[in-house]
């Protein structure tokens, strides 16, 4: 029970920052990329929280938690908060001032996208039971390297990437876009990190890394 009421706090907890943090700079909640939004990332998030809290309250327990207990890490976290808060602002705002417009189809295209990578991150947690949140070796932790893994070493940062810069096209802005385009640079320094965690801590991840040689993108890095 106590980890059905956190996970159901942090979700509300969740919703209304996305609501305050677009609708507000708005001004009005005929914000139609708003909702379109909030549909695509909160009703899957709330179907995928049940299914957790049935099948694997251990993962998603992990997944509720991301108090970071790396340097690096914490300085990720701050940015990246930094970029999704004025990224949504930004938003918002061209939507009131009508800055920037992007064509209905490419909007449609993104939220498709959008869909894709939540398949894919679904099938990451699928595969990966030892999928915290903060960089860390869990207790007999494991090796992954079957489905996704055997083509690139973290698949979750991949779907994770198409997801995040979905965001700003789905909500209508380029410029919001600009500012999202900032994430995937966070990310490269959150891999090299976690990589230097996990070569340190978990062990066959050498070997692994020597078996599947990309990181996030096949044939590019």
């Amino acid at each position: 029970m106590k980890l059905f009421f956190e996970a159901i706090f942090k979700f509300i907890l969740g919703v209304l920052m996305v609501v305050l943090l677009l609708f507000l700079p708005a001004e009005t909640f005929g914000f139609w990329n708003a909702w379109l939004l909030m549909g695509l990332l909160f009703i899957p998030m709330f179907i995928a929280g049940i299914i957790l809290m049935i099948k694997n309250p251990d993962l998603l327990r992990k997944r509720l938690d991301a108090k970071e207990k790396e340097g690096e890490q914490k300085k990720v976290i701050g940015m990246s908060a930094i970029i999704f808060i004025l990224g949504f602002v930004l938003a918002g705002l061209d939507f009131r001032n009508g800055w920037t417009n992007i064509p209905l189809w490419v909007v449609i295209s993104a939220s498709v996208i959008f869909i894709i990578s939540y398949i894919l991150y679904a099938e990451v947690l699928r595969e990966n039971t030892y999928l915290s949140r903060t960089i860390e070796v869990q207790e007999n932790q494991k090796v992954i390297d079957t489905g996704l893994y055997g083509i690139v070493r973290h698949p979750m940062y991949f779907a994770t990437t198409l997801l995040f810069l979905s965001f700003p096209i789905i909500l209508g802005s380029w410029i919001s876009f600009a500012i999202f385009c900032l994430f995937p640079f966070l990310l490269i320094k959150r891999i090299k990190n976690e990589e230097e965690v996990l070569e340190k801590g978990l062990e066959g991840y050498k070997e692994y890394k020597q078996k599947v040689k990309y990181r996030m993108i096949p044939f590019i890095w």
